[in-house]
């Protein structure tokens, strides 16, 4: 995080009359947020880097994007545009995955030093609704989209195993394919079935738009992921939010859009494993438990854990087909669909083991003697992803540039295809559409 504000105050420097830098809020944590703006037009793009605080590439793609508008000046004031990038909106969080962000990147790295906010302390979601939002970081970025209302937001974001997809809020006739050609010039996989657009409707290729909310309380909105999110709520000013995610590990076989003859097969195995191995880990954590007092960051991780293993055994049951759900039966399902709920059933795992195995690093001695049981837990799952799934590393300036030119494409077309503004009271926002929040 001190990298890139340093970074960021370094390009100001050389660009004083294009480029401003200015802190918008502080963090929980007494860290400010830091918003870059390129440019001087009236219509104003805002950016936001790091809402996840385990995918880092947000921030460094922020910061290839002002290099890029400023040395491009059609995308400045030849679009009469301003820029601003909020380098990350969760620098506390960022700080939390130190262990892996300096390398190397291996799975094993990334998911034994893996943190991610539970739901209530994520910056974009808003369950009880603006009015209430709690958290500084959430009130800063509510006040910069009111602020700035914006034509254009893209919220960055990274897929650590699987592959590249946008969500929009609006559709933007045209961008599925700039999204295909960038891809494939970067030899960046496509998730054709993404796990968090299950059910949301197709405007291409890896390119899902995001329904309305679905009002419902609170316990439903984290199980069923009903509730707002900052990705709407500047909807009223006629915003159209792109979701911008870009893989870490990519893996080919979620850009498989031919239908399997029968996926029953590949269901039942992604919910037993995931059941069997949910339930091993629910017994470490039962042994390490009572170990815990006074161990620093405690409460917090084991907090993460517990959310993983209460969620779990649902998922696995709504895959199962074995154990009929009439009320939300799965859609119809493609190669890519399958390979990303296995991908999705193994991801779930890795992260509780990953808690749990930093919860005995820091006790320092390891008093329920479970830390090599997790390390081969850890180990194996990771050269499952490897060996059965493919998944290989892109680096980090293939990742920024994938971003980078996929917000460009959707600034483009933004231009051309505003949207209407619209209220979550407006016809259309209702009970039959939600808005995934428990995006595993």
């Amino acid at each position: 995080m001190d990298e890139l504000g340093a970074r960021a105050a370094a390009l100001v420097a050389g660009r004083p009359r294009e480029a401003r830098l200015r802190s918008v809020g502080t963090s929980r944590a007494g860290h400010p947020l830091r918003l870059l703006s390129v440019g001087r037009g009236s219509r104003q793009v805002l950016v936001v880097a790091g809402p996840h605080a385990n995918e880092p590439v947000g921030g460094v793609t922020a910061l290839r994007l002002a290099e890029r508008v400023l040395a491009q000046p059609r995308f400045t004031e030849g679009a009469d545009a301003t820029w601003n990038l909020l380098l990350s909106v969760d620098p506390d969080g960022l700080r939390h995955n130190e262990g892996w962000l300096a390398g190397p990147y291996t799975l094993g790295r990334y998911f034994r030093n893996f943190f991610r906010p539970g739901f209530l302390e994520q910056p974009e979601w808003l369950p009880a609704g603006a009015d209430a939002a709690a958290l500084p970081e959430t009130r800063a970025l509510l006040g910069l989209q009111d602020e700035l209302r914006p034509f254009l937001q893209c919220s960055l974001h990274g897929v650590d195993v699987g592959g590249g997809f946008v969500e929009l809020t609006h559709d933007l006739p045209g961008l599925a394919r700039r999204v295909a050609h960038t891809a494939a010039r970067l030899g960046i996989p496509r998730e054709l079935g993404s796990y968090d657009a299950l059910y949301w409707p197709s405007l291409g290729p890896a390119v899902y738009r995001i329904p309305p909310p679905r009002l419902g309380d609170l316990a439903a909105a984290i199980t069923e992921a009903a509730v707002e999110s900052t990705w709407l709520h500047p909807c009223r000013h006629g915003t159209v939010t792109a979701v911008v995610e870009a893989p870490m590990w990519g893996v080919a076989a979620v850009e498989d859009g031919s239908p399997p003859a029968d996926p029953a097969p590949a269901l039942r195995a992604a919910s037993h494993s995931l059941r069997a191995d949910i339930r091993l880990l629910a017994a470490i954590a039962a042994r390490l438990r009572p170990h815990l007092a006074g161990v620093p960051d405690a409460p917090r991780l084991l907090a993460l854990v517990e959310d993983y293993l209460l969620v779990c055994p649902g998922l696995a049951d709504a895959w199962d087909p074995d154990i009929a759900d009439g009320a939300r039966p799965l859609p119809p399902l493609s190669g890519g669909h399958l390979a990303a709920l296995s991908i999705s059933a193994r991801r779930l795992v890795l992260r509780t083991a990953g808690l749990l195995h930093q919860l005995v690093t820091r006790t320092g001695h390891d008093p329920a003697e479970v830390g090599p049981v997790l390390d081969r837990l850890i180990d194996t799952w990771c050269a499952d992803y490897r060996d059965r799934c493919g998944a290989r590393w892109i680096p980090v300036a293939r990742q920024a540039e994938y971003q980078t030119r996929v917000v460009l494409a959707a600034f483009e077309l933004a231009l051309r295809h505003p949207p209407v503004p619209s209220r979550s009271s407006d016809p259309g926002w209702g009970p039959e559409a939600a808005v995934p929040m428990h995006r595993e």
